[in-house]
C-alpha cells in the first residue's frame, strides 16, 4: 500500500510540481496513522530522492533556471537550519505533535490558494509586465532570497510547501522569466537541498522511519520520472485544479483534529 502512495504521488509530484508533502504527509497521518513529526521528516527525505529524478528530466530539457534556484536556497537553507534547531529544543513530543499538525493544516490551505490562483497572477503580472520593470527587477534577486527563508522553515516544519507554494511565489516573482516546465523545473531543483537538509534534520531527531521510506521510494521514483516526462509536453491545469480541492478539504480534516 505504501508503494501505491509512492507511486501516485511521485507522478504528480512529476507533472505538476506540487504535491509532494501536502499530499503525502496527510496520506501518512491520517490514512496509515503515522505520527505527525514522523511523517514530516519521512515524507522530507524521501521528497528530496523523489525530486532528484524529476529535476534531472527538467535538467536535460533545459527548463530549470539555476540562477533562480540559487537566490531561493540562500534564504531557505539557513532558515531550514533554524527551524531544526528549534525543533531540537522544543523536546517535548506532544508539543511539537500538535504545532506540526495545526501548522501543516494552515500549510495545505496556502498551498490550495497557491494552486488555484497561479494562472491569475501568472496573467496579472503579463498583463502589468511586472517582470519588465527595471525597479521590481533590481528588486527580485532580495524578494527571491526572502521567500526562501518562509518556504525554508514552513518545509522543515510540515514539509509541505516547496512545491505549490514555492510555484505560486516563483511565478509572482518571475512572471515573465518562469513560464510552463521551467516554472515546474527550477521548483523541483530548489527543492532538493532544502528537503535534504530537512530530512537529515529530522533523521539526526529521529523522525524518519527508514523502513517506510524505502517502501514510497519503491513506487515514486517511477511515477515522478513519468511524471516529469508528462509535464514538459501537457497542460496540468485541470490535474492542479483537482489537487487544489483535495487539499482544502484534508486541510480542514487536520485542522479540525
Amino acid at each position: 500500500m505504501h508503494g501505491v502512495a509512492g507511486l501516485l504521488v511521485g507522478a504528480i509530484v512529476g507533472v505538476t510540481g506540487v504535491g509532494g508533502g501536502a499530499l503525502m504527509t496527510p496520506i501518512l497521518v491520517m490514512l496509515f496513522g503515522v505520527a505527525p513529526t514522523t511523517a514530516v521528516g519521512t515524507d522530507l527525505l524521501y521528497a528530496s530522492i523523489t525530486k532528484l529524478f524529476g529535476t534531472a528530466v527538467h535538467h536535460r530539457a533545459g527548463t530549470v533556471d539555476w540562477q533562480v534556484v540559487r537566490r531561493l536556497a540562500l534564504g531557505s537553507l539557513p532558515a531550514a537550519a533554524l527551524t531544526l534547531a528549534w525543533m531540537h529544543f522544543a523536546h517535548v513530543g506532544q508539543l511539537r505533535a500538535g504545532v506540526i499538525t495545526f501548522t501543516l493544516g494552515l500549510a495545505l490551505i496556502v498551498t490550495a490558494l497557491g494552486i488555484l490562483f497561479k494562472e491569475p497572477i501568472h496573467a496579472l503580472g503579463k498583463r502589468f509586465r511586472l517582470g519588465d520593470s527595471a525597479r521590481f527587477k533590481a528588486m527580485q534577486p532580495w524578494l527571491t532570497v526572502a521567500c526562501g527563508v518562509l518556504l525554508g522553515a514552513m518545509v522543515t516544519l510540515t514539509s509541505v510547501g516547496a512545491g505549490a507554494l514555492g510555484t505560486a511565489m516563483l511565478v509572482y516573482l518571475y512572471p515573465l522569466r518562469l513560464i510552463g516546465g521551467k516554472l515546474v523545473g527550477t521548483d523541483l531543483a530548489h527543492a532538493i537541498p532544502l528537503t535534504l537538509i530537512a530530512g537529515l534534520g529530522h533523521l539526526a531527531l529521529g523522525d524518519v522511519n527508514l523502513g517506510l521510506m524505502l517502501n514510497l521510494l519503491a513506487g515514486s521514483i517511477p511515477g515522478v520520472i513519468v511524471g516529469s516526462w508528462i509535464s514538459t509536453r501537457a497542460p496540468v491545469a485541470p490535474l492542479r485544479i483537482t489537487i487544489a480541492l483535495v487539499l482544502l478539504f484534508v486541510a480542514w480534516k487536520m485542522v479540525a483534529r
